[in-house]
């Protein structure tokens, strides 16, 4: 499906070189802050402690916030927790208190709003769970990773393979490079944006070399400049759409979602951007450096196939 059709050939790879510069610059950047600047890791990560409060009524979660943010608290997590009745309140550890203090404390705010209020469940989280869903995170980062290759690989051909992995990669850093640069809450559905922005952006990237890989089937006389600008070309219809549309779901979740999706969908609306930059100059750009050609990515026919004669 097309919402147009572009006749004439743009050429993108004119500009590959600035624009990877510009990719390298930003990545650099991104690595500095990462480095410099650390990230602000939620309570899954650090340790804090988790209160689950009952309502007769539907639970007003602004309410609820403004009552916990009057107690000096800034980092922390209300959101609705299996109904609109129940809640889920995360609180950052404070020097000096306890679990046991912190809960009283905010409970009897609660109270002193709604005396009908509820408390259902307390539970501490400590820093070693924060640890282990640190390094079970990256495990899944480096899985996903290697995954990605090795598809690519078996796909395509290696040099795709390299291209496509360094160009997700250069998604997911940038995307850590905000967080690290603004300090925006770093938490578990945040990691999961960005694995699922892994996944998005290899998706554009496997399309466009599809393109390209049937582009060189067909166009015998292009270069490979030629046949990858063709490809990219051929596909923006497509990629309007996809990213149009799946943008739109996500804007609704960045500004009518709340809180607890704020940052999950502007780690999704990110790496959508930079997912389409990536696939489109750093992904084939690196391809068309690392001298992918006809050759690599069209098998050549055996010497008994009676179609080679007329290829």
């Amino acid at each position: 499906m097309e919402f147009f059709r572009i006749h004439r050939t743009i050429p993108f790879m004119r500009h590959a070189l600035v624009l990877n510069l510009i990719s390298l610059l930003t990545f650099v950047a991104a690595v500095f802050f990462i480095a410099t600047r650390g990230f602000h890791l939620s309570i899954e990560f650090t340790g804090g402690t988790v209160m689950e409060a009952h309502y007769a009524q539907t639970a007003q979660v602004e309410e609820i916030r403004s009552a916990v943010n009057s107690l000096g608290y800034t980092d922390f997590q209300v959101q609705n927790f299996g109904t609109s009745q129940d809640v889920l309140i995360r609180l950052p550890l404070r020097a000096g208190e306890t679990s046991s203090s912190q809960s009283e404390t905010v409970f009897g705010a609660l109270k002193a709003q709604h005396p009908d209020v509820e408390l259902r469940r307390v539970e501490f989280v400590g820093p070693q769970v924060g640890q282990e869903l640190v390094h079970n995170g990256l495990m899944a980062l480096l899985s996903v990773v290697i995954g990605i290759m090795l598809y690519l690989g078996f796909r395509f051909e290696w040099k795709f393979a390299v291209a496509g992995v360094l160009a997700n990669l250069h998604d997911v850093v940038i995307i850590l490079g905000f967080f690290a640069f603004f300090q925006w809450e770093f938490s578990l559905p945040v990691l999961a944006g960005v694995l699922a922005v892994l996944g998005y952006s290899v998706n554009e990237s496997v399309v466009i070399m599809d393109r390209i890989r049937e582009n060189f089937r067909k166009q015998r006389k292009a270069s490979v400049t030629e046949v990858i600008n063709s490809a990219i070309t051929q596909t923006i219809s497509r990629t309007v759409i996809t990213h149009g549309s799946t943008q739109m779901m996500v804007l609704a979740m960045l500004f009518f979602g709340g809180p607890s999706l704020h940052y999950f969908a502007l780690a999704l609306t990110i790496g959508i951007w930079f997912g389409i930059y990536s696939s489109v100059f750093v992904a084939a750009a690196i391809a068309m450096w690392l001298g992918v050609t006809r050759e690599d990515m069209v098998k050549a026919p055996k010497k008994d196939d009676p179609s080679a004669e007329l290829g």
